[in-house]
């Protein structure tokens, strides 16, 4: 498996991949899928695209792009996917390391997660080991498809 820059020719699997995620509805807290028009505008717009190619097969993607502007623009934020078929394959560990060494080449200072789940516990395990620090607790932070709202945790990682 490799990590590269999305291409154009990425654009349908990533907004599949992506879309997936949506509509599990546990972790990107877009409520609506990509089309693919809207999807190339979208990942076109992002500091940085990567996908995940395993032999010319896109398993994941992650999305890299400050979390603020001005005074704030020093500090990035990033969403990882990996369709469900090949998750438990330390895919996303990959994405996630790739994103500290880019997020670092494009002039970042902190890379910052504003929203993941709290009970997103493969996740949080997985940025805790990689040296991540959660901020805090947010009650309540995000919606979840039926209506009840779960915690979120904020964390950063200086880089």
């Amino acid at each position: 498996m490799t990590i590269r820059k999305a291409e154009e020719k990425d654009i349908k699997a990533i907004t599949a991949i992506w879309n997936e995620i949506v509509r599990e509805g546990n972790a990107f807290p877009q409520d609506k899928e990509l089309s693919e028009e809207d999807a190339y505008s979208f990942f076109s717009s992002q500091s940085f695209t990567a996908v995940a190619d395993d032999e010319g097969t896109i398993v994941g993607l992650y999305i890299l792009h400050p979390n603020n502007v001005g005074k704030c623009g020093h500090i990035a934020n990033a969403s990882y996917a990996v369709t469900a078929g090949m998750r438990n394959r330390h895919i996303g560990r990959a994405l996630v390391e790739h994103s500290l060494i880019k997020a670092g080449e494009l002039g970042f200072r902190i890379l910052q997660y504003n929203a993941v789940v709290r009970t997103n516990t493969s996740a949080r395990k997985l940025y805790e080991s990689l040296g991540f620090v959660s901020l805090g607790i947010i009650p309540g932070g995000f919606r979840m498809d039926d209506g009840h709202y779960e915690d979120i945790v904020p964390y950063i990682h200086l880089l």
